[in-house]
């Protein structure tokens, strides 16, 4: 029994990073040394693989969430564990560091908090915020045996949140939060789905310069997520929906001022996305 269940785990984390093409083997390390049956509670489970119909497993044999499938955690919400390619691929472009200190929003039952700890390690920190009270719960008796890790079970936009190196968000915004941006360490990142409720957007990733207004950010792939509580807007929903219609992969830098020029690919209140890489002058 031992033997099979190492060789799920095993057969797991090397389908998801190769479907992800995964650089850092410690990702690969992580998702084989993070079970997946205390988040995903007891089976049957539902699974989909994303904009498909939910398919009941026929009984609660873990084989079945050793897939690169998602989950779901309540399914009238679809609210699910992500994909787990996904999630390994925009690890990776985070090239997170053991040691870091990482904020991530949106833990739901905390399944990739434990992964986050994992590439931390001991030295490192995970500050995990979850706004449903019952997930948070679930999540904090899921995690109790990594110190690394502290539950909030409280907003991710909450105005005391902690310095952070990545700033991981697991739910949909229409804008990136301003108390994410001043949370980030200099050369920290924020990886955030600029996606409102019921928008398929992007994965984008933002980086920090030491001094500058001009911060360099690229999509990593698209994303849909149940959005973010404080940071939904109707209407930039409407307009990111247009958007994403076109040159989404061209996008290299994140300003921070109403300076918009033809550059620009979207703008929202004080802030766009611009095509023009980021002044390496500026990073200094």
């Amino acid at each position: 029994m031992q033997e099979r269940s190492e060789n799920l785990h095993s057969f797991y984390a090397s389908l998801v990073c190769a479907a992800a093409k995964v650089r850092d083997s410690r990702i690969e390390q992580a998702f084989r040394a993070v079970k997946r049956e205390p988040f995903v509670g007891p089976g049957p489970w539902l699974i989909t693989l994303g904009a498909h119909d939910y398919v009941t497993t026929p009984n609660d044999d873990p084989a079945f969430i050793y897939q690169n499938a998602l989950v779901a955690l309540d399914s009238a919400q679809r609210l699910n564990i992500g994909m787990p390619s996904a999630h390994a691929y925009w690890l990776d472009a985070c090239e997170l560091m053991e040691g870091e200190i990482v904020l991530q929003v949106g833990v739901g039952t905390g399944y990739y908090t434990a992964i986050l700890a994992q590439l931390v390690g001991s030295s490192g920190q995970v500050h995990a915020y979850e706004i449903d009270e019952s997930l948070a719960d679930r999540a904090r008796d899921n995690l109790k045996g990594l110190p690394q890790v502290k539950v909030q079970p409280k907003s991710g936009i909450s105005p005391d949140l902690p310095e952070a190196d990545l700033i991981y968000v697991c739910a949909g915004a229409a804008q990136p939060a301003k108390v994410w941006l001043d949370a980030l360490r200099p050369g920290g990142r924020l990886l955030f789905p600029l996606a409102p409720e019921g928008v398929l957007g992007g994965m984008l990733l933002v980086r920090r310069p030491n001094h500058s207004a001009v911060w360099p950010a690229r999509f990593f792939g698209r994303a849909q997520f149940i959005g973010c509580v404080g940071l939904q807007d109707e209407d930039a929903g409407r307009r990111l929906t247009e958007t994403f219609l076109r040159d989404w992969e061209l996008v290299r830098s994140l300003r921070l001022d109403n300076a918009v020029d033809d550059t620009c690919w979207f703008a929202g209140d004080g802030w766009w996305l611009s095509t023009a890489e980021a002044d390496a002058a500026s990073e200094n």
